[in-house]
């Protein structure tokens, strides 16, 4: 049996963005509903399924597609506006399948020109069998340079 440190683990990836820090935090913040428009490859809807849009603690439905299979994602999200960041709490869904913990962080850093997504991904997987989600990790990547290319897109 694999010891509670070999199933715990975190990933961490930064992607410079065109679009300014406070355009692509507002648009988690404020206007996550428009978020499939944006990237609907991956996000096809989001509805609210507690609080409000906006509110702190609001938990929301995703349905998105991994590996070209439809899978739904449940969430508690918080926010922190003083630093920009973005916390998003797994409670249910199909990943829940191979992790116990699903937990991810965006905090977006002013730049001169544009910004940057620190995207953190804390997991614990249900065994050793169970893959590191590294997809998951590349579909945060997939979302946010997404998002960045249609928020720049806006812009013009």
């Amino acid at each position: 049996m694999a010891s509670l440190e070999a199933l715990r683990g975190r990933l961490q990836m930064d992607i410079d963005l065109k679009s300014s820090a406070t355009e692509f935090y507002n648009l988690w913040r404020k206007e996550s509903h428009k978020v499939p428009t944006a990237t609907p490859q991956n996000i096809q809807t989001v509805a609210l399924h507690e609080g409000d849009w906006h509110t702190h603690g609001a938990i929301k439905i995703w349905n998105y597609t991994m590996d070209g299979k439809p899978e739904v994602f449940k969430e508690k999200v918080g926010f922190d506006d003083a630093n920009m960041t973005i916390t998003v709490h797994g409670l249910e869904g199909d990943l829940f399948k191979h992790y116990k913990v699903y937990w991810a962080a965006l905090k977006i850093v002013p730049k001169n020109k544009g910004s940057v997504a620190k995207i953190s991904l804390e997991y614990e997987r249900v065994n050793e069998d169970a893959p590191i989600p590294n997809k998951y990790m590349d579909f945060l990547v997939s979302m946010t340079e997404d998002i960045d290319a249609h928020l720049s897109t806006a812009s013009k």
